[in-house]
C-alpha cells in the first residue's frame, strides 16, 4: 500500500511551507530514514526522512509554497501504481551528474566564488552543509547550482568526487560493535553519515568524526553509544584541522537576483506591517553599566565550571523581565478593540543569521534566575545558528530585546515584532569619563550604553513607557537585585 509523504506541520502556528531541496529523484528507491526533501517555514529549515521504503513519487517541485498537511510524495512498493486522486508528479529534476556537468569542477581551476550574502556568508542547504562538514569541503570554492546560485548536496558529491575543496582529513575511529576491529579498520564514509540527533551532539562536544565510526544502530545509524565507544577507546577524534586553503580571490560584489522568501520575506511583511499598522514612538536612555560590568567580570569566572558564559544581552533581558512585572502595560498587545495585558513574562532576544533576525524565547524570564537565563539563551542561540529550533520555540513572546552592541551601534530604532507592544533596542558598552560622587566632582572611567524603547501608542503613552526604562535601568545600575529569588 502506498505510503504518503506529507509536508509536516512543525509547531502549532505553522501554516505553509516552501520545498528548498529534494534528496532523491522521482523514482529513486529509498531505505527506511532516508533523508527525502527540505523545507521551510517562516523562520525555520527542515528536513523529512522516509517512514517507509519503496519507490519515491515526486508530486510538488523545489521552490513549491504548500499547506502544512499537503501530501508531497508517494513511497510505492515495486509495481505498485499512484493512488487515482494523486496530482501529476512534478518533472524530474536533472541528475546530479548532469548539474556537475553543467558547473565543472576542476581541482586546477576553482570556480568562482558562490552567491554570498552582504557578509560574505555562502549560501548552501542544510544536507550540503551537513555533507561539507563531514568530508572536509570548503563551501567556500564550490559553485552552487541549486535555486539563486545556492550549494546543494550533489555540487558538494561532485567536489568530492573532482577533489576540489577538501581542507582536512580526520584521524581513525570505533564504533560500539567492535572496537579494536573498527579502530584499525574504518574509513571514512562513502555518503552522508546518518546518526542519531544524540550522538550528533555527543560527537560534536567530543570532537568525534562521525565518518569513522560504525553505526550499531538501525540501518547502520550511529547511535549515542557507538559515539561514547568511541571516545572511550580514544580514538574517532578528529585530528587538528589542516590549515584552511588560501582564500581566493576576493568575492565579487553581491549581484543579480535573490529569492524574496523565507525568513527575509517573513521580516519583510511583518516589519512593513509593523509600521503600517502601529503608532510607534521610540524613546532612548543612558545606564551607566559600571557595576554590571564588574558583576558579569565575577560570574563569568564564578560560573566557568558550568560552562556558562553570561552575556549582557542576558542580563538587560532578566532587567527587562523584572521591570516589566512592575509595569505590566509594556508587556501587552492590542487585540481589535481590546487591549490585552499578558498574564506570563515571556522575553524573546533577536539573533542574527546569514537570511536575517530571528527571536528565540524564553519563557517566564521573571521566574528564572539569571543563571538559568544565560543557559537557555546560550541553547537557544545555538539552534538559532545551527537551523534546530521549532516553531514553538519562536513563538508567544510578550516582549523582545534586540542588540546590535557587537556592531558597535549605539543607537537606533528598533521596529515592534507584532503583536507584541513595544520593543526595546541595546547598543553597545562604552567607556567614558564622568563626574560622580555626592558633590559631582570626582571624575571616574564609567561605562554606559544606551537603551532605546519603541512603543505602539495605541497600547501605551510615553509616559509609563519612561517608567518602564527607568526601572530597567534601575536593575542594571544595581544589578545584585538580577540575583535575587524570584
Amino acid at each position: 500500500m502506498a505510503s504518503v509523504v506529507v509536508l509536516p506541520k512543525m509547531g502549532m502556528t505553522m501554516v505553509e511551507g516552501t520545498i528548498t531541496e529534494w534528496f532523491v529523484q522521482d523514482g529513486d528507491s529509498v531505505a527506511l530514514n532516508d533523508q527525502l526533501f527540505a523545507f521551510e517555514t517562516e523562520k525555520v529549515d527542515y528536513e523529512v526522512e522516509a517512514e517507509a521504503a519503496g519507490i519515491v513519487r515526486v508530486l510538488h517541485p523545489v521552490d513549491a509554497t504548500l499547506p502544512a498537511g499537503e501530501v508531497v510524495a508517494y513511497i510505492l512498493a515495486e509495481g505498485e501504481d499512484l493512488p487515482a486522486d494523486a496530482i501529476a508528479p512534478a518533472p524530474a529534476a536533472p541528475p546530479p551528474a548532469a548539474a556537475a556537468a553543467a558547473a565543472p569542477l576542476t581541482p586546477t581551476a576553482a570556480p568562482a566564488l558562490p552567491r554570498a550574502t552582504g557578509d560574505g556568508a555562502v549560501k548552501a542547504s542544510p544536507a550540503a552543509k551537513r555533507l561539507a562538514q563531514e568530508r572536509g569541503i570548503d563551501l567556500r570554492l564550490l559553485q552552487g547550482t541549486g535555486p539563486g546560485g545556492r550549494i546543494v548536496k550533489e555540487d558538494v558529491e561532485a567536489a568530492t568526487t573532482a577533489g576540489v575543496g577538501a581542507v582536512g582529513v580526520g584521524a581513525a575511529g570505533v564504533g560500539a560493535a567492535g572496537v579494536g576491529a573498527a579502530a584499525s579498520a574504518a574509513a571514512p564514509s562513502a555518503g552522508p553519515v546518518k546518526a542519531s540527533p544524540v550522538a550528533k551532539r555527543l560527537a560534536a562536544e567530543h570532537n568525534v568524526d562521525l565518518g569513522r565510526i560504525a553505526g550499531s544502530g538501525p540501518d547502520g545509524r550511529i547511535i549515542k553509544e557507538d559515539v561514547e565507544a568511541a571516545i572511550a577507546a580514544g580514538a574517532a577524534v578528529a585530528a587538528p584541522a589542516a590549515p584552511a586553503a588560501a582564500p581566493a580571490a576576493a568575492a565579487a560584489p553581491l549581484t543579480g537576483e535573490l529569492p524574496y522568501r523565507g525568513i527575509r520575506r517573513t521580516i519583510g511583511q511583518r516589519m512593513f506591517e509593523s509600521l503600517q499598522s502601529m503608532a510607534q514612538l521610540t524613546m532612548s536612555m543612558d545606564v551607566d553599566m559600571t557595576e554590571a560590568v564588574k558583576l558579569r567580570r565575577d560570574l563569568l569566572d564564578a560560573w566557568e565550571a558550568d560552562g556558562l558564559r553570561v552575556t549582557y544581552t542576558d542580563m538587560v533581558t532578566k532587567a527587562v523581565a523584572l521591570a516589566l512585572r512592575d509595569h505590566p502595560r509594556l508587556n501587552a498587545a492590542l487585540d481589535g478593540d481590546t487591549i490585552r495585558v499578558q498574564p506570563d513574562v515571556h522575553v524573546g532576544f533577536a539573533v542574527a543569521l546569514d537570511d536575517g533576525l530571528i527571536v528565540p524565547v524564553i519563557r517566564h524570564a521573571d521566574r528564572k534566575p539569571l543563571k538559568e537565563i544565560a543557559g537557555e539563551s546560550a541553547v537557544l542561540a545555538g539552534k538559532a545558528r545551527e537551523g534546530g529550533l521549532t516553531p514553538d520555540d519562536l513563538t508567544g513572546g510578550t516582549f523582545t530585546v534586540t542588540s546590535l552592541g557587537m556592531f558597535d551601534i549605539d543607537v537606533f530604532t528598533p521596529i515592534i515584532n507584532p503583536p507584541q507592544a513595544a520593543i526595546l533596542g541595546v547598543g553597545r558598552i562604552r567607556e567614558h569619563p564622568a563626574f560622580v560622587g555626592e558633590s559631582g566632582t570626582q571624575l571616574e572611567r564609567r561605562s554606559s550604553l544606551t537603551i532605546s524603547l519603541t512603543i505602539d501608542h495605541r497600547v501605551v503613552d510615553g509616559a509609563p513607557g519612561a517608567q518602564f526604562m527607568q526601572g530597567v535601568r534601575r536593575y542594571l545600575q544595581h544589578p545584585y537585585l538580577l540575583l535575587t529569588d524570584v
